[in-house]
């Protein structure tokens, strides 16, 4: 008689399994994360050397330009680059409203961090809506894969791993949120210096952006790293 284990597939895979490789693509690896660092930190790093947004803004976008041609000539996804680019693009829509509301420099330099804070408070306030609800936006990772978007959900401990992931995903929002949100606020009342207000904003953005991602990603692992919950009891 056939051994039902020696039997089975030897490339079935398990849900933490599929889960990581998603992250891998939706985080677009080493290559990934850095085109879309590139282009916030130029603008950071001339603003605070030069003070001359205009400038600061040229370059970055000069610089995510860049990376997207040589994507480009090399044939391989552009996905990342354009999300930086579309980033810069939202900053700057932020900056022309601030100018033709009459703002200075200071006040448009403070305006292109907004969509940033804005987009990791309504990031993790959707997330968190999806785990509360019961249906946690990880697990929609796992559907992707299998060819069936809810199934995934009949089973409890891939509910309940798909909820814990999500959490996770969520807490550099919240975090990056709740420091940048009172010190924009600060600044924008001028309840603090507001040169000071950008700089530390341009410095947070840097230091909360990828590190913070990476040590989500990296506590993300480790709980996948601790289960192997076979994908066939998703397809229930």
């Amino acid at each position: 008689m056939t051994d039902p284990a020696a039997a089975a597939p030897a490339t079935t895979q398990t849900v933490e399994e599929l889960v990581r490789r998603q992250l891998a693509t939706a985080l677009g690896g080493r290559r990934g994360m850095l085109e879309a660092a590139v282009p916030t930190i130029a603008f950071t790093a001339l603003w605070l050397t030069t003070r001359e947004l205009r400038l600061a803004l040229a370059v970055s976008i000069g610089a995510a330009v860049l990376l997207l041609v040589v994507r480009v000539v090399q044939r391989s996804s552009v996905q990342f680059v354009l999300n930086a680019l579309f980033g810069i693009g939202i900053g700057w829509f932020f900056v022309v409203i601030a100018a033709r509301r009459g703002g200075d420099e200071d006040d448009q330099a403070l305006a292109y961090f907004l969509p940033g804070i804005l987009y990791n408070s309504g990031y993790f306030a959707l997330m968190a809506f999806t785990c509360l609800i019961g249906w946690p936006l990880v697990g929609f990772m796992v559907g992707s894969v299998t060819g069936d978007p809810t199934a995934w959900h009949a089973d409890k401990q891939v509910v309940r791993l798909c909820a814990r992931l999500t959490w996770l995903l969520a807490l550099p929002c919240l975090f990056r949120a709740a420091v940048q949100g009172p010190i924009w606020l600060a600044g924008n009342a001028d309840a603090i210096d507001v040169d000071a207000a950008i700089a530390a904003l341009g410095v947070l953005k840097i230091a909360l952006g990828w590190p913070l991602q990476l040590a989500a990603l990296a506590a993300m692992l480790w709980l996948l790293g601790r289960n192997r919950t076979p994908v066939s009891s998703t397809s229930v």
